[in-house]
């Protein structure tokens, strides 16, 4: 027995000794360890959004900047202490304060939670100062809840450019796992369309980070220290003019009005585009109709994107003059009579009869002038826009089997990106025989015929262009017969104080402007026949631009397209107006286009000539216009 309570009692002291040691060990060697991950578990990381570069037209004017705002954010990680039912009630009590729905906030948290627990998950943005007041006082209510200045876009001009600039908003799941290798973290904001987008890398700063203490509910209970403070993002300079873009917003908006008086029902939108015909810079990129970009500034209601993405409000978001594609018209023929004098298919002083209508392989083709019987050259029947004269020029690219037309125009620039430093852009289409046989089913559709051919040679058909394209192959034709590349950015500068003069980190090199080969004379017959266009007796834009003190040359466009419309299906036609000034040192080229707003002579060039009075600094009423009915 003795033995027995010996080797017990040695084993007791054996155990004993072990736990002292192991206590010693914990306190003493380990103590300083275990100090520092229980004061780890107190601290919040987290991460501080940079106040976004501004965006400035070419003269320095602010178009878009930014504003202070209040974040309220939940950390996740927080509530995971927190019963079910107490988080359903502060999820509730939330969601009643600041006007929003609960399943909304709750979907956001739970996503959250399995994901990255440890970033703070946004739940409102510019949240009012009575509201902030308040959850700071009621903290103890709100576990796991802070409150956080921010900045927020504000857009000086109102909505101008509203497509061009586009919009911020929180990072997606999608978008992160494309961008984390390039510092993206969730719950960043960056810029989801336009300038914002394409720019995101520069105008986005550099995210600052830094910690704070909170207790076992989350609440915090420190100051703020950062390991590294938020910098400032760079500025753009845009080519865009403020000026001239609002004229053209404005004249867009005219434009629609004047359609609608004119009997047009149906016209609901359109888009301008003014370009520098020498080094491709826009000064103008309108598109109607548009939206107010501080929808997208704050909390974003669901009902108001929605809104925004409705064809029957025709799609404000979509920037028409980059990504709407319509038929050319008439003023496509430029274009044509240009090929056609390259290839040798025409001679600029040949004469061929301008009719009524023309029948070819069985069927009919109508002149827009159907009382039109006269003999002309090619100067004469661009500036009369006679469909007819233009017919037989079609037949004659049709007897060619290496589609002649279709080369041409693409190496105008039509079928084809332009390289426009923003997006996304289309390309629209340039049909040729190859492409009906790749895309059509039938035997009969896949045949090019010279009905294809005839439709092509006035821009009309499956033809389908781009407001920029155009503008460009009209700058191609003012500037010598160079294609330049258009892009709206001048540099990216190092963010200022006011009043400080700029300095500039990027400036923007455009691609040198590409000669793609047209014969200085052809260019010279088709320039001298836009002039016409404008100033002759016979132009089918004299009467607008014909009094205007400055020499304006261009081509009118009434292009017939079939269009689907809350109650109506069928055939509108679409309102161009293509061309440049001064006529003799070309520096501006612009085109309008008014969707479904009848002849190019009756809306667009009013449109187009507003642009010009303002880029002249021309009054209205100083000279006289009238509209009129002409193709």
């Amino acid at each position: 027995m003795a033995l027995r309570v010996g080797i017990l009692g040695v084993l007791a002291i054996v155990v004993f000794c072990a736990l002292f040691f192991r206590l010693w060990a914990l306190q003493v060697i380990s103590g300083e360890h275990y100090l520092e991950d229980a004061r780890n578990n107190q601290i919040r990381s987290f991460g501080v959004l940079a106040p976004r570069g501004s965006i400035v037209d070419r003269d320095g004017d602010v178009l878009v900047s930014n504003k202070p705002g209040t974040l309220v954010q939940i950390w996740p990680a927080a509530l995971e202490n927190v019963p079910l039912g107490e988080r359903e009630t502060m999820l509730r009590r939330l969601s009643r304060l600041l006007g929003l729905r609960v399943k909304a906030i709750r979907r956001k948290v739970e996503e959250r939670l399995e994901s990255d627990p440890l970033t703070p998950v946004t739940i409102s943005t510019d949240v009012g100062e009575l509201r902030t007041a308040y959850l700071m006082e009621h903290q103890s209510e709100f576990p796991s809840v802070q409150i956080t200045e921010t900045y927020l876009r504000n857009y000086e001009q109102a909505n101008i450019a509203a497509q061009v600039l586009g919009y911020v908003g929180e990072i997606s799941a999608e978008q992160l796992e494309s961008k984390e290798d390039q510092g993206y973290v969730a719950g960043d904001r960056i810029g989801q369309t336009g300038i914002e987008a394409v720019y995101d890398s520069y105008l986005r700063g550099v995210r600052g980070v830094g910690r704070v203490y909170v207790d076992a509910l989350g609440r915090v209970t420190s100051e703020r220290e950062f390991s590294q403070l938020p910098e400032a993002g760079d500025n753009i300079r845009l080519t865009l003019d403020a000026d001239l873009q609002r004229a053209a917003e404005e004249a867009l908006a005219f434009g629609v009005r004047l359609a609608h008086d004119q009997g047009e029902w149906a016209a609901d939108g359109g888009a301008i585009v003014a370009m520098d015909v020498d080094t491709g810079e826009l000064l103008a990129l309108a598109s109607n109709p548009t939206f107010d970009p501080d929808l997208y500034v704050g909390t974003v209601e669901a009902r108001d994107l929605k809104k925004l993405a409705d064809r029957s409000e025709n799609v404000p978001t979509l920037n028409r003059a980059i990504a709407g594609v319509y038929p050319a018209g008439s003023a496509f023929k430029p274009i044509t009579a240009l090929a056609a004098l390259q290839e040798g298919l025409l001679r600029p002083g040949e004469v061929i009869q301008c009719t009524g209508k023309e029948v070819i392989d069985g069927q009919t083709f109508k002149n827009w002038d159907p009382y039109k019987n006269e003999p002309m050259i090619l100067a004469t029947a661009l500036a009369n826009s006679c469909d007819t004269f233009f017919y037989q020029v079609a037949l004659r690219f049709y007897e060619r089997k290496d589609s002649p037309l279709q080369r041409w125009s693409r190496t105008m620039g039509f079928g084809q990106s332009t390289g426009i430093d923003l997006g996304p852009e289309e390309k629209g289409l340039v049909p040729t025989p190859n492409w009906r046989r790749r895309t059509f089913k039938t035997e009969i559709d896949r045949i090019w015929t010279s009905g294809d051919s005839v439709q092509l040679a006035i821009g009309q058909g499956d033809l389908l262009v781009t407001p920029l394209q155009m503008t460009r192959a009209y700058a191609m034709i003012a500037n010598g017969g160079k294609l330049v590349e258009p892009h709206l950015v001048k540099s990216v500068e190092e963010p200022r104080n006011e009043g400080e003069p700029p300095v500039v980190l990027r400036p923007y090199t455009p691609k040198p402007p590409r000669d793609i080969g047209l014969d200085p004379y052809a260019l010279r017959v088709v320039q001298e026949a836009l002039y016409d266009a404008t100033h002759a007796s016979y132009g089918t834009s004299q009467s607008i631009f014909g009094g205007f003190p400055i020499a304006i040359a261009g081509k009118t466009g009434t292009a017939e397209k079939y269009v689907r419309l809350p109650g109506y299906e069928g055939v509108r036609d679409q309102s161009w107006w293509c061309g440049y000034g001064p006529y003799e040192a070309p520096e501006l080229a612009v085109c309008a286009l008014i969707e479904n707003g009848g002849h190019g002579g009756a809306a667009a060039a009013p449109v187009a000539l507003q642009v010009f009075e303002k880029y002249f600094n021309v009054e209205p009423g100083t000279y006289t216009v009238t509209i009129q009915q002409s193709d």
